[in-house]
């Protein structure tokens, strides 16, 4: 069952070959044998999935209509609110608090009768590029335990690499979707900002953040997002579009697909990365498309950028943390002051008083027209940049990550680890979609992760040419990691 992908498994369901309690009990006894080696759970629903898998029997056996995804084990990251369970954030601030509501992604997933696994581990307040800043603790890479798995959706990102569920929802801030599929191997998709509501997601920085899926194979990433990709009442920042169908729309190949390639802005390659991209790129000529050269040297500037106007979002919706409306109080506080200090530097760990401390200091008297109205300048210069690019191509080709999986521990500067997103964070200050696609395997038997972007509103389109590209690479870029390819029964 586990080298099935989720549409596979639905139809299995409704074509009465498995029941709902039996894919819900292999799936189980999957997290429960593995997870233990992986850690991407931090908790497991079995009394909720077992319910509602009699409940789909039940539903199944009258002839009673079921939902699209019926029977299908979804994960999701412990940022988005399941009302009635524990929303931690990845923080000890919050693993006394309880969702008082369903988020809106959540809602619609139920409604197509899915099978909501658990919440899976993360950065604290998904602010990191390698899940190491959980509060709880570190995940682990599938491929090799002692490797990150990226951040910060790592740990719906390892689940789903290891099998232990086909589909899982992560957050996209500044990569954090696209940068741990790239380390998995596995297909991960940024939407455009606002086509999916962001309606009882945790904020991090809210004119960036977006849910998007990580699956096993693009088709189920469309499955998903015909599902979530709908207007939500409650969220101004979430477009109202018509219904599209993201399967009758996959082309049957990229003649005249212009793709567009800035060797400018990724001069700095290393060797193994840039001879991986050259053959992704090599794929997509194969498939009939025209690789063309694009400037996109301004990107350069946008690890600076994001690093001002992220944190500053990020300290502004933080504030709210304060031990009093949310969160753990600190027993040690005796005055009002206390409450808030101690409780703050109690709960927060060091990344995310690093982010506070940042985002406030460009807000701050003085130093917000230097930093923070200048980086919102620069910011739409980058948004020109690209509209020029797609100008002249139909999508934007790049490397995911400027590396594959790196050993736990092994970055310790701040920087350093920012850079990790050097190649993600763009889209998000674009508000354009992105994809990252399976594209091969190091020496060392790591997943490298193929990038496309495209305009925005243009996520039908993405996900269609990434199938394309998808069925191209097969061969070589989707396995699934050798300590897990077993049955946990």
């Amino acid at each position: 069952m586990y080298k099935l992908s989720a549409i596979e498994l639905r139809e299995l369901f409704v074509k009465n070959k498995l029941s709902a309690k039996e894919i819900a009990t292999y799936f189980l006894k999957r997290i429960e044998k593995f997870d233990p080696e992986i850690k991407s759970f931090l908790q497991v629903l079995h009394k909720r999935v077992l319910e509602k898998a009699d409940l789909l029997d039940k539903k199944r056996k009258s002839n009673a209509p079921l939902g699209r995804l019926a029977g299908i084990p979804i994960a999701l990251k412990d940022i988005m609110h399941i009302k009635g369970e524990i929303t931690t954030c990845g923080s000890r601030f919050l693993e006394n608090y309880r969702a008082p509501f369903d988020a809106a992604v959540v809602r619609f997933l139920e409604e197509e009768d899915a099978l909501l696994f658990g919440k899976t581990n993360l950065d604290e307040f998904a602010m990191g590029s390698s899940t190491e800043n959980s509060a709880f603790f570190p995940t682990n890479n599938p491929w090799k335990l002692e490797a990150v798995p990226g951040g910060s959706s790592g740990g719906s990102a390892a689940a789903v690499a290891a099998r232990l569920c086909p589909i899982a929802l992560g957050s996209d801030t500044g990569g954090s979707i696209r940068q741990p599929a790239s380390f998995t191997g596995i297909v991960g998709f940024k939407p455009t900002y606002g086509r999916v509501s962001r309606y009882g997601l945790v904020a991090f920085a809210s004119s960036m953040d977006q849910i998007g899926p990580l699956t096993t194979t693009v088709a189920d990433s469309c499955l998903v997002m015909e599902i979530i990709g709908k207007k939500s009442a409650l969220d101004s920042t979430c477009l109202n579009l018509p219904q599209e169908s993201y399967f009758d729309k996959i082309p049957s190949s990229l003649r005249g697909v212009k793709v567009g390639v800035s060797w400018l802005f990724m001069q700095d390659l290393k060797k193994d990365i840039k001879e991986n991209f050259i053959r992704s790129l090599d794929l997509l000529k194969d498939l009939g498309a025209e690789i063309v050269d694009i400037d996109l040297e301004m990107l350069k500037y946008s690890l600076s950028v994001y690093y001002i106007l992220a944190t500053a979002e990020a300290s502004t919706n933080l504030a709210r943390f304060d031990g009093i409306r949310y969160g753990k109080r600190s027993s040690e506080a005796k005055t009002l002051d206390d409450i808030y200090d101690i409780s703050r530097d109690k709960g927060f760990g060091a990344e995310v008083k690093r982010r506070i401390m940042l985002g406030t200091f460009v807000l701050s008297s003085g130093y917000k027209d230097a930093y923070y109205k200048k980086a919102q300048k620069v910011r739409t210069i980058i948004i020109n940049t690209f509209d020029k690019a797609f100008s002249s191509c139909h999508l934007i080709a790049m490397p995911t990550a400027p590396s594959t999986a790196f050993s736990r521990g092994a970055v310790q500067d701040p920087v350093e680890m920012y850079l990790q997103d050097i190649f993600t964070i763009p889209a998000n200050l674009a508000g354009i979609p992105g994809i990252s696609l399976p594209a091969g395997f190091d020496k060392e038997n790591k997943p490298y992760g193929f990038q496309l972007l495209a305009p925005q509103l243009h996520d039908v389109f993405l996900l269609g040419c990434a199938a394309l590209f998808e069925q191209a690479a097969n061969s070589f870029a989707r396995k699934i990691p050798p300590l897990f390819d077993k049955e946990a029964l």
